[in-house]
């Protein structure tokens, strides 16, 4: 991928509203060049999807989150792929990652209330064949996500230094 394909997923990953002239002013490229480079990024699917952050708790949306560590068996000649195909296509769950460490794979679930959330662990996760342990963790707070910090006073915590 040339470094103008890179610089606009740069532009685009911080704000992805940025308009196609500041991005063609910002790269050094003609704006039917920009437009022209995000077609191809759309088409060959890196960029997958536009999507703003959201902090739902300002939006008073009601929903309960959770990280699920999960310990699977993989599959003989599909690894981890086949586990993690079959656990991502519940509605429930919003990301699924495959880690290294004392877990296989983690889960962002989410559901409109605590008990829904623990039906989906205990009804639907945890009864899977390959699945061998699950811990669940709820999110209570979220101060940073995607590098946008949620609740900042705006100071400067910065120390003073004197001459």
């Amino acid at each position: 991928m040339n470094g103008t394909k890179q610089q606009i997923l740069e532009i685009l990953s911080e704000d992805c509203r940025t308009p196609l002239e500041q991005i063609a002013t910002m790269t050094g490229q003609s704006l039917v060049e920009v437009a022209q480079h995000i077609e191809e990024l759309e088409r060959d699917q890196i960029i997958l999807r536009y999507r703003p952050i959201i902090n739902w708790d300002k939006a008073e949306r009601q929903r309960v989150e959770a990280m699920i560590e999960v310990r699977v068996t993989p599959q003989r000649d599909f690894g981890f792929d086949a586990v993690a195909k079959r656990i991502y296509r519940f509605s429930e769950v919003k990301s699924l990652y495959l880690m290294s460490g004392n877990y296989d794979l983690l889960i962002l679930v989410e559901a409109p209330t605590l008990k829904e959330l623990a039906q989906f662990v205990s009804e639907r996760l945890s009864p899977l064949e390959t699945v061998t342990g699950t811990a669940t963790s709820f999110v209570l707070k979220r101060y940073k996500q995607d590098g946008v910090v949620f609740e900042d006073s705006g100071e400067d915590n910065r120390l003073a230094v004197s001459p």
